[in-house]
């Protein structure tokens, strides 16, 4: 019997890829009529590559690609770069559909939930205030409370089920990131649960428990 869900956040609460592009774009058309000399496909490349390179959560991202693309960082392309990628951001802080609902209806149910996410701890509960999801999780744990240990080591999974107080059997994880979410979840024991809807990275033989295209598919897996 499932007692308890954990939800990663990027692209399994929000579409967090679709805001990442949308922002990153807005912010290379600013910087290029800043001055940047680079053509805006080529430098949506150059920055994405710097992405893989050092985590998709750098902070001092624009730094680097401006080093990178121009031997110095041009304050003024920077600045404007940055005020450019922040508004577009916030307009893409969006949850996908029915999320709030199923929520609603698993707190109803007296599931416990839960956010495991690998984002630093402050931007996960940005991302939470402005999704208006603080209220809805008896835990939520982040790249800093568990030691920076990233997803699938076992240690972020652990310390979710010791705070829960419940068995691996008893809490289903869902992600979209199989080499993640799922491979670490099922380490431990835990049900697991793909968010096809948001899956941007390929399973490579990894296969979850469950498989929902709508986030609302949650309720039935419960039942």
């Amino acid at each position: 019997m499932i007692k308890a869900v954990i939800l990663d956040l990027d692209n399994t609460l929000m579409d967090f890829m679709k805001m990442k592009k949308a922002s990153c774009e807005s912010a290379m058309s600013a910087m290029i009529d800043a001055g940047l000399p680079v053509k805006q496909k080529e430098g949506m490349k150059i920055l994405f590559g710097l992405y893989d390179k050092y985590g998709i959560e750098d902070k001092l991202i624009f730094n680097k690609f401006l080093k990178k693309t121009m031997k110095k960082i041009d304050w003024s392309i920077l600045a404007n770069g940055i005020v450019a990628y922040r508004k577009v951001k916030e307009g893409y802080l969006q949850t996908y559909p029915h999320v709030h609902q199923t929520l609603i209806e698993l707190k109803k149910k007296g599931i416990k939930l839960a956010v495991l996410s690998d984002a630093p701890r402050m931007r996960a509960w940005l991302r939470l205030a402005a999704l208006r999801l603080t209220d809805f999780f008896d835990i939520v744990l982040t790249h800093d409370d568990v030691k920076k240990k990233n997803k699938p080591h076992k240690l972020p999974f652990k310390k979710a089920l010791k705070k829960l107080n419940l068995k691996p059997e008893e809490v289903l994880m869902l992600g979209d990131w199989p080499e993640r979410d799922i491979k670490g979840a099922e380490s431990v024991g835990m049900k697991t649960c793909l968010a096809k809807y948001g899956q941007h990275f390929s399973r490579k033989g990894i296969k979850a428990d469950y498989e929902i295209n709508d986030f609302r598919e949650l309720l039935r897996i419960v039942k």
